[in-house]
């Protein structure tokens, strides 16, 4: 970490430390607003209370204005029993209780919205990482904030295992779903449901001319810590050549960020500008405008032939003949749905798991599903915005509360490109 990153990282500790400062939670997404850690990428610097916000600033996940915001502070176990309604009858009390597969957002949401209606449901979430609690997000902006990649989780999973009292199975995975005898077979051994709920997300989609081995998909926290660590450090190991496949959401946010990081990259599409899925004039143009006098170089109407490694470094070349060398590459290709769970329990598919508009159910009465797994009517849902309104969906079907149905909604889009944040419907 370089000298003035060093003095930003001292001061948010500082800040951090001072118990005045308060968080606020957003209502559409869950983004938590630190008032010690403010949000430099909106013009908001370490130590901005909230009453300050200008009332324009938006959040930098969904985009929703500060009048979403409500103040928050994590619920403990007690805090969540002493919220329970004695109105709201449980329907499920099976010994197997809930079986959550995926601790991101939305495992942990789903974690979270059970507990908050029931303290004693039995809870086990499966997790083929640490399951550590953090926001995606960061991980496309981390160099840019001065994050080193160890403080980018909120908190660890078994931290927050203990606090929500749910039965962690961390580093697990989940192999197969047998809806016959609702259990979960996995590496640890097989696990008994009454409801499961599938919240394991979707994984970084893989052209076949790029050789998994060959590059990086950066699509978790696990994933990001050993690319950082491949990179090195700007100041010690000196900048380094990047090649990224797919000027997307994921690729033009990590082009941008590790360019601020000091590294050159190289930004390959096959079409002809950045954020190709928005009109030019509304994302890509704008966006180039601002990289100019970044070391980023665009390259579009491009596909990759081929991709090897010649004496330590790669060599990317192009369908037309190009050829890019690099120190490391990144498929940024979009995401695609693993579809084995789903497969092996005979779940209705349609471009993701199917499942029940209101209440997320799939085709079997006993599986829910949430997060960027999904499909409704075909159409994946794969932004932060609707995952805290699924999980309240699922909890009042699972715990027979009041019923607190899920809509779809047009995604409002935050586009985390540091030199020139974009907001895109």
């Amino acid at each position: 970490m370089n000298t003035a990153l060093t003095r930003v990282a001292s001061a948010v500790q500082t800040l951090a430390s001072d118990p005045a400062y308060q968080q606020y939670i957003c209502d559409a997404c869950g983004y938590i607003y630190d008032e010690a850690l403010g949000d430099p990428d909106g013009g908001l610097p370490p130590g901005t209370r909230y009453a300050d916000i200008p009332d324009d600033w938006a959040c930098p996940l969904c985009g929703v204005t500060k009048a979403d915001f409500t103040p928050y502070t994590a619920p403990t176990l007690d805090a969540l029993r002493a919220s329970l309604t004695t109105t709201a009858p449980v329907t499920m009390r099976g010994a197997a209780g809930v079986v959550i597969v995926g601790a991101g957002r939305a495992g942990w949401q789903m974690a979270e919205a059970l507990r908050a209606l029931d303290a004693t449901l039995p809870i086990t979430l499966v997790s083929n990482c640490a399951g550590d609690v953090y926001d995606k997000p960061l991980l496309s902006v981390a160099m840019a904030r001065g994050l080193a990649p160890e403080a980018i989780a909120k908190e660890t999973g078994q931290a927050a295992a203990a606090r929500l009292k749910v039965r962690l199975f961390a580093n697990t995975q989940a192999v197969r779903i047998c809806p016959d005898t609702r259990t979960l077979r996995t590496t640890r051994g097989p696990l008994k449901y009454d409801r499961l709920v599938l919240a394991h997300g979707a994984q970084a989609a893989l052209p076949p001319t790029l050789p998994a081995a060959l590059c990086w998909r950066i699509n978790h926290l696990a994933a990001y810590e050993k690319l950082r660590a491949a990179l090195g450090r700007v100041d010690v190991d000196g900048p380094k050549d990047v090649l990224i496949v797919g000027a997307g959401l994921i690729g033009s946010e990590l082009a941008n960020d590790l360019a601020l990081g000091g590294h050159r990259i190289t930004l390959l599409d096959v079409q002809t500008a950045p954020l190709a899925r928005w009109p030019a004039e509304q994302a890509g143009a704008p966006l180039l405008d601002a990289w100019k006098d970044l070391a980023i170089r665009f390259v579009g109407g491009v596909q990759v032939a081929q991709l090897e490694q010649v004496a330590g470094r790669y060599r990317l070349t192009t369908a037309c003949g190009q050829r890019f060398a690099a120190d490391q590459v990144i498929a940024a290709a979009g995401l695609q749905t693993p579809p084995r769970l789903a497969q092996s329990a005979g779940l209705a598919w349609h471009n993701g798991i199917a499942v029940d508009p209101a209440t997320l159910r799939t085709s079997d009465e006993h599986i829910h599903a949430m997060g960027d797994c999904i499909a409704v009517d075909g159409q994946p849902s794969r932004f932060i915005e609707p995952i805290a309104r699924q999980a309240r969906a699922i909890a009042a079907v699972i715990c027979g509360a009041p019923p607190a149905p899920y809509e779809p909604r047009t995604a409002v889009v935050r586009v985390k490109t540091t030199s020139r944040p974009l907001t895109l419907h």
